[in-house]
């Protein structure tokens, strides 16, 4: 895709699933990437070998950092701007969730899913646009969010309100930065094969209710967000700011509207 080659991104939570994905299909761009993790040292590590596979010639770094401590975040973006001398692209994809019935959800757990989905987004969304604000260069910033930005998840209080804020955070930060040449905008995967879905994933049954509710009949892959990603990024998105892209199979249309009720 245009524009890619030879820029510099930073993926956090790029040491499995979509994250990784989204570092390697960078790299096959063209482009160098910081590779950040939290406590998986060795899936990161399998990012890099995916990514020298791809393309040798593509500069790797990988950066340990919980993006919910903003003293880890500011070292994150300093190491990488030392390493690189740059950043032109973040894609923040770090996340996790927690699964409990809500009046029963420990209001840690609950506190903890937003700090590392939502506030770990803002963080290094502000040291990503510090930079290109006072470099008065250009960029982009993706957020990787869910279809549970807009479809309510019951037993998931923490997650859909972390995706939820992250699609207005999206929108309030396009909004701000679209004056500097900064796009900043999201993507909304539906159920995508990874291994954070691997309880409905390999079971047969739990994997056909979970297909029995999408349009398309199959989950997504974790190679078809990053080619989005990639687009977003690249300079054939370069008047779409501020929306974020639901890649999901025909998840967010209702699909139980697909045989009219009563209307005929």
């Amino acid at each position: 895709m245009q524009g890619l080659r030879g820029k510099n991104v930073v993926v956090t939570g790029a040491s499995s699933g979509i994250g990784r994905a989204i570092a390697v299909r960078f790299a096959a761009e063209g482009a160098h990437v910081a590779i950040n993790y939290n406590r998986n040292r060795q899936g990161a590590e399998e990012t890099a070998s995916e990514i020298f596979e791809s393309n040798a010639e593509s500069k790797t770094l990988l950066i340990q950092a919980n993006v919910a401590e903003k003293s880890q975040v500011d070292h994150m973006f300093a190491t990488v701007l030392d390493e690189f001398g740059g950043i032109d692209v973040l894609i923040n994809n770090a996340g996790y969730q927690v699964s409990a019935a809500s009046h029963e959800l420990e209001a840690d757990d609950f506190v903890n899913v937003i700090a590392t989905n939502l506030t770990g987004t803002f963080l290094c969304a502000q040291r990503a646009l510090r930079h290109m604000v006072e470099e008065k260069k250009t960029g982009v910033v993706i957020n990787v969010s869910s279809v549970h930005e807009i479809i309510p998840k019951p037993r998931f209080a923490g997650y859909s309100a972390s995706k939820g804020g992250m699609g207005n955070l999206t929108r309030t930060l396009a909004l701000e930065y679209a004056s500097h040449g900064i796009r900043v905008n999201g993507i909304g995967p539906g159920a995508t094969i990874t291994p954070m879905n691997a309880a409905w994933i390999d079971d047969p049954k739990k994997r056909a209710v979970v297909e029995s509710h999408i349009p398309m009949g199959r989950p997504g892959t974790a190679e078809e967000m990053a080619a989005v990603t990639a687009f977003l990024c690249s300079d054939d998105a370069s008047y779409i700011t501020g929306q974020t892209l639901f890649v999901d199979g025909g998840l967010t249309l209702f699909p139980e509207f697909g045989i009219p009720w009563a209307s005929e």
